[in-house]
């Protein structure tokens, strides 16, 4: 029950100089016709609606559609519900008791006898058209349903169907990222793998190349052979002093013992071999290339000019001839018979080490 107040008593004074329900005064009145304004056309008021342009495809639409949906749902699923009950209170007795009958008020007793009367003769009639009003009523709700229900589902379609396209475009976006990026690690691991095998093949040519310098100095060594076997290196290419006519020494000193045999350092052909001033007792080998190689301050020559010699070949033996201060060979190189270089360069080139 709803808690409203009672509705204040209202008193009926009967008044027979006032018209009664149904009444006429004499006087002359046009029909109402509550829907008069309404068909009156408006002028100068006459719009047309602005058409509006497509939904965009955004999450915005998506939103507005679900809620569509939604709501849409409501009002189907209303239209099955019963009517909300609304009770009022009763009237008390005091004010029933002052209220006229219905039978007695001007011109509603006529309409509540004619509806007695006709009651018997139309009720086949209108409980017909009642069962026809709710069954059309029936079905005017349950197809308002099926439409917002339909609704409904083509509106959830149709933003699943967004979704689902949003969803496939994310996905292919991160898999042609996912793409772009192995290509890049393949390709960045391809060319750490280039430049690996590069610098791999850098280092076995520079091993190989080292190699085969070893071997031919190796080559060298054997080709060619130290004056003597036992030594002490004395006077250096270009040490100064007065006891060489140029100011300085020409040649390598090797000091060994009087009668130490002396070798030809490489094969070659005999120039001279015989008294040469202050060289004392000299051996002058020509090499293939022209170099000539001298042996100097001999205690004996052991070949003669013209002869062909080869590596670790005696030639001669170590003495203190010509002028010296003790025993030593003196050895001078001079490419193509011209002015002397170091010999102790000459010989590490071909791989002795003196």
């Amino acid at each position: 029950m709803a808690s409203n107040n009672p509705a204040p008593e209202t008193l009926y004074f009967p008044n027979d100089d006032a018209p009664g329900f149904g009444g006429e005064d004499g006087g002359t009145f046009d029909e109402w016709n509550p829907t008069e304004d309404s068909l009156r056309s408006v002028r100068g008021k006459h719009r047309v609606a602005k058409q509006r342009g497509g939904l965009a495809r955004s999450s915005t639409v998506l939103g507005v559609g679900v809620i569509a949906a939604v709501g849409a749902g409501g009002m189907a699923s209303a239209q099955s519900k019963p009517p909300v009950a609304i009770s009022l209170p009763d009237l008390p007795q005091s004010v029933k008791d002052k209220l006229p009958d219905a039978e007695s008020l001007p011109g509603v007793g006529t309409l509540i006898s004619d509806l007695d009367g006709g009651s018997s003769d139309h009720s086949g009639t209108e409980t017909g058209a009642a069962d026809a009003a709710l069954s059309t009523a029936a079905a005017t709700g349950k197809g308002s349903g099926d439409a917002g229900e339909a609704l409904r589902a083509r509106i959830l379609q149709q933003a699943e169907q967004q979704q689902g396209a949003v969803d496939d475009e994310a996905k292919a976006a991160a898999e042609k990222a996912a793409a772009d990026k192995a290509s890049a690690e393949a390709a960045k691991k391809q060319d750490e793998a280039a430049a690996k095998e590069k610098a791999a093949k850098k280092k076995a040519e520079a091993e190989a190349k080292a190699k085969a310098e070893k071997e031919r100095l190796a080559k060298l060594a054997a080709s060619y052979s130290l004056p003597v076997s036992s030594y002490t290196l004395t006077s250096r290419f270009n040490d100064g002093g007065s006891m060489w006519s140029s100011g300085h020494h020409t040649g390598l000193d090797f000091a060994a013992p009087t009668g130490t045999p002396i070798k030809a350092v490489h094969s070659g052909t005999v120039k001279s071999a015989g008294w040469a001033g202050a060289y004392g007792y000299r051996t002058v080998i020509t090499l293939d290339d022209g170099t000539e190689l001298w042996f100097c301050h001999q205690s004996s020559l052991g070949v003669s000019a013209g002869q062909k010699v080869s590596t670790g070949e005696v030639i001669g033996r170590v003495g203190a001839t010509g002028n010296v201060t003790g025993p030593h060979v003196h050895v001078e190189v001079r490419p193509g018979g011209g002015d002397p270089i170091d010999p102790m360069t000459w010989l590490q080139g071909k791989g002795l080490n003196p």
